[in-house]
């Protein structure tokens, strides 16, 4: 039973939220974000860090849902519905929960992506195969880490 491609994807999924390497993961990006920072809409428009995190939540729940064979709504979302309101600035416990909920959802991810054989990976997710989707949806996570790097730049609170 060949897990090469399996460990692969269990490195990127490390790197993209708190195994620092040549990016910031996800969890590394947020480390330290108060409520103030997670509500703050970058001038022009554009996400808050509380929107963009609600959304990577979405998107690794419904993954982690499929990998794990629980039914995924098929409400009609939109991508845009994903990403929900900006945030309150008094509502520090309801940022700490999407925080906690970020990092359950993901700690869930690595152990059913570590449960799988190479062999699971070609078979069909959706149009495409478990492994090109799960390799495709780690790239998202990782650049949604990017743009929560670029607000905290804008804010003034990275790696100051």
């Amino acid at each position: 039973m060949s897990r090469d491609r399996v460990n692969m994807l269990v490195l990127q999924r490390e790197n993209s939220w708190d195994k620092e390497e040549w990016i910031v993961p996800l969890a590394a990006a947020l480390h330290g974000v108060n409520t103030q920072e997670a509500t703050w809409t970058p001038p022009g428009g554009g996400n808050t860090i509380w929107q963009t995190v609600r959304h990577i939540n979405y998107y690794n729940e419904r993954i982690l849902r499929r990998l794990t064979d629980r039914p995924v709504s098929s409400t009609g979302i939109s991508n845009d519905e994903t990403f929900g309101p900006p945030g309150d600035t008094e509502d520090h416990e309801g940022w700490q929960k999407t925080l906690k909920e970020a990092e359950a959802i993901v700690n869930q991810l690595l152990v059913a992506i570590t449960a799988l054989t190479d062999a699971d990976l070609d078979k069909p997710f959706g149009s495409e195969t478990l492994g090109a989707e799960l390799s495709r949806w780690t790239l998202h996570d990782a650049y949604h880490s990017g743009q929560i790097v670029l607000i905290r730049k804008q804010l003034g609170t990275w790696r100051v």
